[in-house]
This record gives structure tokens, sequence and C-alpha cells, in this order.
């Protein structure tokens, strides 16, 4: 029975004796189309070959394509678990044709792949083509001998495929699978095509148009094949199954959830392990390629993938993380075809734990809310729709959670509510991947690297250079020459000047012809081409001038030094806080530079202070910063650090500092830092000058954010930071190194004045004196002493003793009292502990709070606390609460 990992061997090396370039996954978040939240198929990172924009030096590919469909148009996440083929996370296998060859070889490719290589039955199978698609009909029954009645023609969309409402498209021919009278279900086209009968496995596009918003399509440059085959799906027919779930790789998944759970693989919570099986890849996955949970964007729909995976695990009884545990199941199964999940595995789990840890949390403190939302709906009534969706979507409660806390209760949700919530919540998720809008511009740099190629880069060993002037362009457009006071953006055949990349900034500096001066203010990167963003300072820039290019020496010089700064730092956080650390994002800036890295909890003084300590000794040690050309698997051996997600070319630039043994060489095997960079870098670590933190902050979930200068700013800092120490010790009338000694003495001195003041207040209020409104005494209300009494000059954290030494004095009975707090009013409530079985501080103090125009208010019924926004409505504060006395 051949594996999961078999069949996409098989796959892959058919297609490649087929002349077919075996191209790797593209990671999950696209790099080359800001309209999708996640690849969904294999040829999204093959869009710009199908329209002509970009080219490669191959005309035919094959993949095996990392997919997740989980937001968006594609959303399969609600059927997860309850159905045979549902997944978020599925491997789309598939061979392209860039304008090389058509229908005429695509049909028999299959064909022989599905009958020969792959041994499927040819009376199992049946094929569907558009319904106008005579050709592909007609090469059906000359390739596979298929009769009419197994060739059948569909007049929908089903058959006419588009990626979304814009981009290549055209008609498709789905292969499918019967897998007998045992299962319902008809043939595609039937009444009964829903069943699990007949079972898609195959679906090949003929790419011909590409489609725009206004509706209109026009023929693409060349005529080329977009296939897909799910992985899953195969698997399952040719181990003898129709539910993708028994297949050996997710079998195995499933195994290892039943195993750590104790629980029955398929027994009563069989949907559970399943969910989990299918949750465990896409978020491993996602994570590899550099998403973490949050709330809002990608991170938001992983957090939902991952929250609904341990609700799972919840539900089987998992009393500690599970997820975690998982994942060297998953890394042991995928990980030799996706080698990104084992570079990842320390960050896939830590991520996965620490979620979990606070879902776990969460889970408790959601029961709760849902009982306060219920206490303030009549017997009865169903939870409001956008109630259901605060705890959704912000404690991360599921709806059918929440159903079923509602269900013991009696009670239901308003589910329409709950959706029109959600799809507002969708609307602005989709409004805020709509793309920066650069994306549209995009073509122009394509075809101005189609006819003049790429910007040959010549900054890392040079910062001025001669260059030509191959393009000028204002407002999207080319254009002839650029005058005086113009904003233009300057293409040259050759530049010293670094585009923004890797967190590194654009440089900046002067760009001179004979016939005018353009000042650089920033250098971006499209497709190859460097755009130097300027403005023209004197004459005239025309297109085909010779240039000289003139690098910012000084703004370099102070980037290169924080960038090669950063990588010290990325090691020292390494060996301080462990391997899980990897980068998240950076920015490496003339002034500063900032570096996100994955890591649970904030830094200790004590490490902040090893970090920093062990990049200054690197400094001082000025070794040479040296920098190789490898491959990515050869960088990978030595041990060099790329960024996950991170797709790389053939080659790779491999830049290496720190000497471990102490000569300040490097030798193999004893380098302090290696990583995989494109960016610029000092010649020496000394270089740097000096480094120092700012300290660490929180950037988002699991991922940390360090400041730090380098350099003359660095040293700067420490002077402002003597400085303001110095003046402190004057005003302290002591010496600088006395400074925190002193500081204690004084605070010390302050927080026994504060209390001697609090306690005067405090004897003041209980006296009645001046400001108090008169002595404090108390009326019966209802047959309850009442003492109430509205306060000057006392704080809100001053009324609980005061509540105290007034109960104490009128023995039983409750006691309210108002401090004006600058217009504002603090107020708390006491009551006896032998009448809080029939009278409650809390209710007291709510009542109270409303009528000085606040709300809410809380505590336990012998005392309570609330504030108003208005302290001049005390009288009637005071009659709302004897009002609650009196009942």
């Amino acid at each position: 029975m051949p594996t999961l990992n078999n069949i996409r061997s098989t796959f892959l090396n058919y297609f490649a004796k087929q002349g077919h370039e075996i191209v790797p996954s593209s990671p999950l978040v696209p790099r080359n189309d800001p309209t999708l939240m996640f690849a969904n198929s294999g040829m999204v990172q093959f869009k710009n070959l199908f329209t002509g924009v970009e080219h490669r030096d191959y005309k035919r590919a094959t993949t095996a394509q990392k997919c997740v469909r989980a937001g968006g148009k594609h959303n399969d996440l609600d059927n997860v678990g309850y159905t045979a083929r549902h997944h978020t996370f599925f491997e789309m296998l598939g061979n392209f044709s860039f304008g090389d060859y058509f229908k005429e070889n695509a049909i028999p490719f299959a064909w022989e792949l599905i009958t020969k290589e792959l041994d499927i039955p040819k009376d199992r199978l049946l094929v569907t083509v558009y319904h106008t698609d005579d050709e592909a009909a007609d090469i059906w029954k000359k390739v596979a001998g298929l009769s009419d009645d197994r060739i059948i023609r569909i007049p929908t969309d089903d058959n006419f495929w588009m990626m979304g409402p814009t981009g290549p498209c055209g008609p498709c021919s789905e292969i499918f699978f019967d897998h007998g009278d045992k299962y319902w279900g008809g043939p595609p086209g039937s009444p009964e095509e829903d069943g699990d009968r007949f079972v898609e496995i195959w679906n090949l596009v003929f790419m011909q148009y590409e489609q725009f918003e206004d509706g209109s399509r026009t023929e693409l440059p060349n005529q080329s094949i977009d296939t897909g085959m799910g992985i899953e799906r195969v698997a399952a027919l040719l181990q003898g199954t129709n539910d993708n779930y028994a297949t050996d790789l997710i079998r195995s998944l499933i195994e290892a959830s039943a195993d750590a759970t104790s629980t029955d693989p398929d027994g009563p919570g069989s949907v559970h392990h399943r969910v989990i099986a299918d949750h465990l890849r896409s978020t491993s996955f996602l994570i590899a390629d550099g998403v973490m949970p949050s709330n809002d964007g990608r991170g938001y729909v992983l957090r939902r993938i991952m929250r609904r995976a341990m609700r799972h695990a919840h539900l089987l009884g998992a009393k500690d993380p599970l997820m975690h545990r998982l994942v060297p199941s998953l890394v042991n199964q995928m990980g030799a075809a996706y080698p990104e999940l084992n570079r990842a595995q320390a960050l896939i789990e830590e991520t996965l734990k620490l979620e979990e840890t606070r879902f776990k949390q969460t889970l408790d403190r959601g029961l709760k809310l849902l009982d306060d939302e219920l206490s303030s709906l009549p017997d009865g009534a169903a939870l409001p729709g956008e109630a259901a969706f605060k705890l959704y979507d912000t404690y991360g409660f599921p709806l059918d959670l929440t159903q079923d806390a509602l269900r013991e209760k009696g009670r239901t949700v308003d589910t329409d509510g709950f959706d029109a919530a959600m799809a507002e919540q969708k609307a602005k998720a989709r409004a805020a991947w709509a793309g920066s809008g650069e994306a549209a511009d995009a073509a122009i740099w394509y075809d101005l690297g189609e006819t003049h190629g790429a910007t040959d880069f010549l900054g890392y060993d040079t910062e001025t250079a001669e260059g030509q002037v191959m393009a000028l362009v204002q407002d999207g457009a080319e254009v002839q020459s650029a005058a005086k006071g113009q904003a233009v953006q300057i293409v040259m055949n050759q530049t010293p000047f670094y585009a923004e990349s890797g967190g590194q900034v654009g440089d900046t500096g002067l760009i001179r012809t004979e016939t005018g001066r353009a000042r650089v203010t920033d250098t971006r990167k499209v497709a190859g081409v460097f755009i130097h963003i300027a403005e023209v300072e004197d004459g005239e820039i025309a297109r085909g001038s010779a240039a000289v290019l003139e690098v910012d020496h000084a703004r370099r010089t102070a980037i290169r030094a924080n960038h090669s700064a950063t990588h010290l730092l990325h090691e020292a956080l390494r060996r301080a806080l462990g391997d899980h650390v990897a980068q998240r994002g950076s920015l490496n800036a003339e002034d500063r530079l900032r570096f996100d890295f994955s890591h649970a909890k904030a830094l200790s003084e004590q490490e902040l202070v090893q970090v920093e300590d062990e990049v200054n000794a690197f400094i001082r040690q000025n070794s040479p910063v040296t920098t190789r050309i490898m491959t990515p698997d050869d960088a990978r051996e030595i041990g060099a650090q790329a960024l996950f997600g991170e797709k790389y070319g053939d080659e790779v630039r491999v830049v290496s500092m720190g000497a471990l043994d102490g000569t300040g060489k490097g030798a193999d095997g004893k380098t302090y830092s290696i990583e995989l960079c494109g960016g610029t870098h000092v010649r020496q670590t000394g270089d740097i000058g000096m480094f120092v933190l700012l300290g660490d902050s929180a950037s988002s979930a699991g991922v940390r954010r360090i400041e730090a200068l380098t350099g003359a700013p660095a040293l700067a800092h420490l002077h402002a930071q003597s400085a303001q120490l110095a003046a402190a010790a004057a005003e302290l009338r002591t010496a600088p190194g006395d400074v925190a000694a002193r500081v204690r003495a004084v605070l010390d001195e302050r927080k026994r004045l504060e209390n001697e003041v609090a306690q005067l207040r405090r004897e003041l209020a209980m006296a009645g004196g001046a400001g108090q409104g008169g002595g404090a005494e108390a009326e019966e209300v209802a047959g309850v002493k009442f003492l109430a009494q509205s306060l000057q000059g006392v704080s809100g954290k001053d009324l609980p003793a005061l509540i105290d030494e007034h109960k104490a004095r009128i023995g039983s009975g409750a006691v309210l009292l108002i401090a004006d707090t600058g217009g504002k009013a603090a107020v708390a409530a006491g009551v006896t502990d032998d009448l809080t079985g029939k009278l409650s501080a809390v209710d007291l103090v709510k009542a109270a709070v409303e009528a000085l125009g606040g709300k809410g208010g809380g505590g336990r019924p012998d005392m309570a606390q609330g504030g108003g926004k208005d302290a001049a409505n005390a009288p009637q504060a005071i009659a709302a609460a004897k009002a609650v006395i009196g009942g």
C-alpha cells in the first residue's frame, strides 16, 4: 500500500522525467499576491508567470504545495473533523506549463500518471469538461478511450476555474474516482453529486484568460496549464478508503492524539481527534512560515485554528496543554518533505504550549462572563448575538461552546445576530488585506526588469559608482526626463544604493549627471529593479544619461553598525534564552535598531545585562566580518540562522562574525554568529563602537521587542544618562553614587508622611471636622441604623478604613461614604456582618453610583466600592441608598 510520502515522490519524479522543474513549495504567506491571506493552491507562486509579468528559466514546473484554507473565500474551517475530506491544511500536487504545452499534453500526462504510475483502475474513473470545451472531450476520448457517458459536460462555474474575482482563469477538466455503490451519491452534474461515491481527485485547468475587475477577460500571452491533485484524496483511494482521515499520515497523528489523551481514536471522541490532527498541521506550518497568533490578520486566523483544536483537546479531558506534545509526531511524518518543520520545531512547540496555557484560563473566564451576560436578561431569553460574538472574538470563546453551555440552562443564542457580527468582522478583515496599493503598480517594474534586466547591486564593496539612467517613472508611467523640483523614481543599470529589505532601511544620497542633480530620499526594490526615490535638486535628469551615484556615507556607516549589532544580539539572545529564539522582524536604521524575536516572557534585568555584556565583548574582540556565497543547504549545514518563512534562491549570502576560540579569526565550527543575510555590514566588529540596550517590550503574543543603540547615538545616550544622574544628585544634595540610597530615604519619608496625612484625614472625617458636613450620626431606616456622610479631602482608598471604624461604632447597621475627589466621587458602603443575609453593600453602592452619574460598582456583601462622575449629587446618592434599605 503506497504511503502518502510515496505518492508525493511518485508524482514529482514522474513530472521531473517529463522535463518539469521540481520547484519547492512557496511559503503559506503569499509573496506575490496581497489579495490572498494564505496560499490556497499550487498556482499562487506562479501567478505572475501566467500573466506574463514575470519570466523564469523554466517553462515546466511541478510542486507539492502546502496550502491553508481557513479564511476569506476559501474557508473550510467549520467543516473540518465532521466530513471525510475537509481540511484547513492540505497538500496540492501540481504540474504547470507556462506557454510550453496545453491540453494535448496535459491530459495524456494525467492519464498516464493515474493509471500507470499510481495504478488506479481505468474503469473506476470518469471526467468532466466545460460544456463548450469540445477539444478537451475529444482528447479524453482519444487518450483514455472514455465513452461519452464518462465524459460529463458541466455548464457551470464548477468547470471554469478562477482563483478569485480577478486573475488568471480558464475552463477545466476534473477527474473523478468511483468508490462504488456501497457509498451513496451520483456522478457530477446529477442531483446526487454531493454524495461520497464519486470523489474529485484532480483538476486540470486550461489557463487561457485573465479576468479583470470590470468582468472583462483577455487572452493570456500564452496558453498555459495549472493542475491540482489533492494528495490526501488520492492516498485515501489507494489505501482502500474514501476517508482522508483514515490515510496513513493523518491516522498516525490521530493515534498520537489518542495516545496522549489515553482515549480511543475511534470512540466517542473520534471527531475531536480528527480536528486535532488536521489543525496540528495547519498551525505548525503557519508558525514555521512566520505567522504568530494575534488578534488581526493572518495571526487572527491562526489563533482561531489553534483554539478550535485546543477546545477539542479540552473536550477529550486533557488537563494540561496537549498540542505541543504532538509536534514531534508531525515532524517525523512530514519533516523530510518540508525541512522548515525541523528548523522551526522548538518555536512551534513553545508557541502552541503558550497559547494553550492561555486558552485554558480563557475557558474558565468565558464561562463566568457568560453568566454575567445572562444575569441581565429576562428568564428564558436568548443570548444576544453581539454578546456571543464578543465572547468569541474578544475572549476566544467559541460559539458552539457557548451554545453547549446555554443548552444546559434551557437557553439559546441569537445566531442571526452572531452571524451579522461575524460578517462585520470578516468585512473588516477583508478590507485589511486589500493590499497596500503598490501591487497595482508592480507591472511597470516587471516590465522594466524584462526590458533592462535586474539592477546590478554594487553596494557591498563600494558607496560610489557610475551608472546609466535606464528609466524615469512619475505617477506610475515612464517619462523621458524630470526637471528641478520634480519628484521622480530613477532606475539605473547598476547602483551602490541598498534597497530596503530584511529590516535594513534603504540608502539615501545623490545621483549626478552632466545636466542635473537628484537627491535620493529612499531606495526600494521590486522584481529585481532598484527604485531610487528622488527629487531633482538642480537642472534636469534625462533617460539614457551617464550618472555618478554617491551613497550618504555617514548614514550608511551607522546603518551597517546597527545591522551587524543585530546579528550579535540575535546570537546573544539565543545563548541566553534558548534555541527557540528566532527573528520575527527587525529595523536597522541610522539612529537605532529594533529586533523582534520569539520568546514568551519579558527578559529579566540579569538576562538583559548578560546579553548587553556579551554583544559588547564581541564588539571589543574586533574580529573580521566575513561573507560567503553558499547554497541554502550548505549554509544550514554549518549552522547558519535563517528567517523562518523566507524563500531563498539557489545561492545565499552567509554573514559570519565573532570568534569563540579567542583568536579573532572565527575558524569553522568556532564562529559566534552565522546568518543568511543580504544586508550590508561593518568590516570588523569593532566598527560597531559600542552597544547599549534600551530595554525590551511585548511586540505581540509570544514575540518580544528589543531596542538598542550603537556607536555615537549609544555614547550620547550614556552621556545624557550621566548628566541626568548628576542633576538628580545635585537636587538631592548627595554624591551620584549615593543617589539610590538617598531616593529610598526620601521615598520612605514620603510614605511615612502620607500615612500620617491619611490617618489625620480619617480622624477628621470621624470627628466630623471642617469640610466633612458636620458630625456623622446614624439614623434609622426601616429598622436599620444607616450612617451616611459626604466627605472632602479624603481619597477613595481611605474609605474602607473609615467604613470599618463607623461599623464598629454603630455596632449593627449600614454605612455609606461619598468622597469628593475633584468633582468626581468615590463611593464605599459597608454592612455589619449580622445584616449581610438581608442587605448587601453591593446593592447600596450600585444605587449610589447610578445617582452620581456612574455605572457599576462591586465588592462583597459587607464591603463594596464604586465611583461616579458628579460628586454634587451626593444627597441624591444617599437618598437612593436609603431607598434600597427601605425596600
